[in-house]
């Protein structure tokens, strides 16, 4: 009897030890296996146990991990697997459970979570996704090799805010209430927030080019961190050698570790924050791991949730930061740990006072270990962690008609051949229609605040020791 052979297992760690009640880390990916195959229908059971600290679901929100896999059948190159579209045809243990990610009519992940509210850590054992391996292509008798990966996301829940804060921030946008997903609503009267207009855009922004542009009305999961440089160097391993020439930064100054060639990067501090990352490196992760980039609009919404603005305000909701010169301990390890951190109700992030001579970006989440607020953590209001500060965050922006054709196509898997994404909506290689926010470890802290726009619809096409990336995706 023909079976598919599975000759390698990898598990893929992308782990950030961190220790806050409420707000997830420490996500790990045991060994998968093929439990079982069905040669009739042509698809798999992949079975793996996921684990993560500090678990939640509460009555405004929840944590997610992001599942997908990839598969390589001997002399291929890496591929994305697709998986069942159907939640009830996937195995996840009690307690929890999915929702899948379709970009078309093709399963590109799950969204593994709680399905009630409650908190700790959690151990989910001899979990099953169901591999649709005859829609990709694979003979019964195929011999391959297969790679799970886990994202922390955190769910952004469909309602109305507050886009700008009504403060003094560089180009911010006129403060106006988001309270439709139309995003080419036109806003109008007095209803919203501190009696500002209410609309699918802000005031005084020219109108997106379609009414699904997202807005940040609508639901969507975004990563709790930027990009480390671990997730980073595993991105690069899976790619082609011409893929990966074009995508790999090849830098060793200001705290980048990534090193290595076609095949085998490495990344010596895996945990810390990927920079160097230009558009096109951040556009090209997000699609190849089935996300989106997120708009300018989404940025502001992840970071103050549905509470009223306050002027001038940092992502954690109020305007009291730190200014002092952090000092690092068990720096280049998964315990890195800020020992003079900020505490209630000042917040923490890295900007240029605070940098002092780190010179470069922190580890993923690093705020968080020992803190009991959003101030201390440096969080948002869903719980996402440094939207002010460490790594410039890239967005789509509205200021230009490049990114307002943007339509929130989610990422296929696959790049195109020489490395780039090939969503023909969202910002091309030459970075037009992209823009910056949250600022970064090397700016001022007027530059981190939520709403300032000092470079919106700035197009830059290098790489810089200040750009990171985040990815969000659509909630299904």
């Amino acid at each position: 009897m023909k079976c598919l052979k599975l000759i390698i297992t990898i598990s893929v760690l992308l782990s950030l030890v961190i220790a806050l009640p409420a707000f997830a880390n420490n996500i790990q990916v045991g060994t998968p296996i093929i439990t079982s195959v069905n040669s009739t229908g042509d698809y798999a059971m992949v079975q793996f146990n996921l684990s993560w600290s500090n678990s939640f679901r509460d009555i405004v929100n929840w944590d997610a991990a992001w599942v997908f896999v990839k598969y390589k059948e001997t002399g291929n190159d890496w591929q994305h697997a697709t998986l069942n579209t159907t939640g009830g045809n996937h195995t996840i243990p009690s307690g929890y459970t999915c929702s899948v990610g379709e970009t078309g009519s093709a399963g590109m992940g799950v969204f593994i979570y709680r399905n009630a509210n409650g908190s700790g850590s959690t151990s989910l054992n001899d979990v099953q996704l169901r591999w649709e391996y005859g829609t990709d292509g694979l003979a019964d008798d195929a011999a391959f090799t297969l790679k799970v990966f886990a994202v922390e996301m955190v769910y952004v829940p469909t309602g109305a805010f507050a886009a700008g804060s009504g403060g003094s921030e560089t180009s911010c946008f006129t403060l106006t209430t988001i309270n439709t997903g139309d995003a080419t609503t036109a806003p109008s009267g007095t209803g919203g927030f501190s009696g500002s207009a209410e609309g699918g855009y802000p005031t005084g922004q020219t109108a997106p080019a379609n009414a699904s542009w997202p807005n940040g009305y609508s639901a969507y999961y975004c990563m709790k961190y930027e990009i480390s440089q671990g997730q980073y160097a595993d991105f690069l391993s899976l790619l082609t050698d011409s893929q990966d020439n074009t995508r790999y930064p090849n830098k060793s100054d200001y705290r980048h570790t990534i090193s290595g060639s076609f095949g085998n990067y490495t990344a010596t501090v895996p945990d810390r924050a990927c920079n160097y990352l230009s558009w096109a490196d951040g556009a090209a992760y997000a699609d190849w791991s089935g996300l989106r980039p997120m708009t300018e609009m989404e940025y502001e919404k992840a970071c103050r949730g549905t509470l009223a603005p306050v002027a001038n305000e940092y992502a954690w909701g109020n305007t009291n930061i730190a200014g002092s010169a952090y000092t690092l301990s068990n720096d280049g390890t998964p315990n890195a740990t800020v020992t003079n951190a900020a505490s209630e109700p000042t917040g923490n992030a890295s900007y240029s006072t605070t940098d002092g001579s780190i010179n470069g970006p922190l580890r993923c989440g690093i705020f968080a270990a020992g803190s009991t607020s959003r101030a201390e953590a440096g969080a948002t209001y869903y719980g996402i962690m440094e939207m002010s500060g460490n790594l410039y965050e890239r967005t789509v922006t509205i200021a230009n008609s490049t990114g307002r054709v943007f339509t929130g196509t989610q990422g296929n898997g696959a790049l195109s051949t020489n490395g780039n994404a090939d969503n023909a909506d969202w910002p091309g290689s030459n970075a037009s229609g992209s823009d910056f926010r949250g600022g970064h470890w090397n700016f001022n802290a007027s530059y981190v605040r939520v709403s300032d726009r000092l470079d919106a619809g700035f197009t830059v096409i290098a790489r810089y020791d200040e750009n990171g990336f985040r990815c969000v995706r659509s909630a299904p």
